[in-house]
């Protein structure tokens, strides 16, 4: 392969300052849509409280978001085809925003949740189309720059979506959590409308749809949802997780079926067949179990076992924000000239030591401790996020882009259901069998298991002796409390080593120009 521009990619003219203007507005309008995903997660107690939700059904909120979501973004490719790129964003954000609003205005769990499946069909298109942009409206030479943008503002979403959520929270209504959308949604549509490329679509897409396959990966995909939800703690064998987990599978069989007998089949899977392809889109998945587990698993411990409000778990977890940002123009600059496959290794290990850093933590565990983790983790995360998506979507033929960069970042939403419920696992599972361990040590005096309780030596009792009610009652919050945090150092642990799997899995990639380019 050669080392150089070929001379059409080299007179290629830069992307002009409308494209530029249209593309972040674009990224506008999905930066908004993955937000909206943390801010609401963060407020639930608000909303069911406002909305007289019981607490068994307040998960729906989310969850119905999150199912629609996915079953979007395979979709995506399929409507780009028959609506333009141009048209799927406009109709999209649209809806989406439109929805933003009736959910602000929803007077009962049943309107709240309906219009939460739309915003989350309507959110699930922008991802994936943005990235389709980067490659379908800039040449070679400005796909870098526009890939690492819409990188940025993809990870650094779920990282401020708790301090956002959190500030909305205690200074306005739960209103305002969906309102929000509303003015960039508006800014971001008529910039769309005004600035794209206009283009024709292929309405006679649609008339070919194989329903029978949108169906089946339609239940297959609301399926697995919902069985990773219920899974952690209902148990993976028993009802509902193990019905639903055989709906899944057969949907999936009749889906790959339909899919690989149909002349035009919703999603192209023979893209899989591609080298590149395939392994970034297997790290693909592997970072998206770190990248969302690793905001859940820092929401979780700083609010249950330190007890900070949301605002408070936003602000700690904003250096990883930070970093990200810092770290991004960097990134850009290597991607210009060393193999992503080797920009994507140096991210798999950074982001594996970040994890493996936070598996050491104690119920003292702070601001401070988690400060080098999270800075470690934000360089990892850019890196994770930008070489991969250039390695699966850089060499594809235009006409494959959208069905790849579906594909692509389902694997990395798909990738962040399973990593949650994984982690969940653990935390549910693991965390009362520590419990037990703490009350036997504590009940022969063990200063140590004290110690990292945080219960003062003169409470424990003399060996052979009943500790008293009050003594009991002491101890149980702050044992409960180390349980979680050991639970929690095993699934920072169980995360790093999955990680660095993808590590294995790169060498099957092919080398990569690293002189500009493919």
């Amino acid at each position: 392969m050669s080392s150089s521009p070929t001379p059409t990619e080299s007179a290629a003219p830069p992307a002009s300052l409308a494209v530029w203007i249209c593309f972040l507005a674009m990224c506008l309008g999905m930066f908004m849509a993955i937000l909206d995903i943390q801010i609401v997660v963060t407020s639930l107690p608000a909303i069911a409280q406002a909305l007289d939700i019981p607490e068994n059904q307040m998960s729906w909120v989310q969850t119905a978001y999150l199912i629609a979501e996915v079953i979007a973004i395979p979709l995506t490719g399929l409507l780009t085809r028959a609506l333009s790129l141009r048209g799927l964003f406009l109709i999209a954000l649209s809806t989406f925003t439109a929805a933003s609003t009736a959910c602000a205005f929803a007077t009962g769990f049943e309107g709240l949740v309906a219009a939460r499946i739309v915003q989350g069909f309507a959110g699930g298109c922008l991802i994936p189309l943005v990235f389709s942009s980067v490659f379908l409206m800039f040449p070679k030479s400005s796909q870098g720059a526009a890939t690492t943008i819409a990188g940025a503002m993809a990870v650094l979403a779920p990282t401020l979506g708790p301090t956002i959520g959190g500030y909305i929270t205690e200074t306005y209504s739960w209103m305002w959590l969906f309102l929000v959308n509303v003015g960039p949604g508006v800014l971001a549509v008529v910039m769309v409308a005004v600035l794209a490329p206009r283009e024709r679509g292929g309405w006679g897409v649609l008339r070919r749809i194989d329903w029978i396959a949108v169906g089946c990966l339609a239940i297959g995909l609301t399926a697995l949802e919902i069985a990773l939800k219920e899974g952690p703690q209902q148990g993976w064998m028993t009802a509902p997780a193990l019905p639903l987990a055989v709906i899944f599978l057969l949907a999936s069989v009749g889906f790959l079926a339909r899919s690989l007998r149909h002349g035009e089949p919703i999603v192209d899977l023979r893209l899989f067949g591609e080298r590149n392809f395939a392994a970034a889109s297997v790290i693909s998945f592997l970072f998206g179990i770190g990248l969302f587990s690793t905001v859940y698993l820092m929401a979780m411990f700083l609010g249950l076992v330190r007890n900070h409000d949301p605002l408070a778990i936003g602000l700690v977890m904003l250096v990883t924000g930070v970093a990200q940002l810092i770290a991004a123009p960097a990134v850009v600059q290597l991607e210009l000239r060393i193999d992503a496959r080797l920009l994507t290794a140096a991210g798999l290990a950074i982001f594996s030591a970040g994890l493996a850093m936070s598996g050491w933590q104690t119920p003292a565990t702070d601001y401070e401790e988690m400060f080098w983790p999270q800075v470690v983790r934000g360089i990892g995360i850019m890196l994770c996020l930008i070489p991969p998506t250039r390695l699966a979507l850089g060499k594809l033929d235009t006409a494959r882009v959208p069905d790849g960069s579906a594909l692509f970042n389902l694997m990395r939403n798909l990738g962040g259901a399973i990593g949650i419920a994984m982690t969940d696992t653990i935390l549910w599972q693991r965390a009362p069998h520590h419990a037990d361990a703490f009350e036997r040590k504590l009940m022969v005096g063990d200063a140590e298991a004290a110690k990292f309780v945080g219960l003062p030596l003169n409470l424990l009792p003399p060996s052979g002796a009943a500790p008293s009610a009050q003594d009991i009652a002491l101890a149980q919050p702050l044992v409960k409390a180390a349980a979680l945090t050991l639970a929690t150092n095993e699934a920072w642990l169980m995360l790093a080593g999955v990680i660095a799997a993808g590590l294995l899995v790169l060498l099957s990639a092919q080398r990569v120009d690293s002189n500009r380019r493919w």
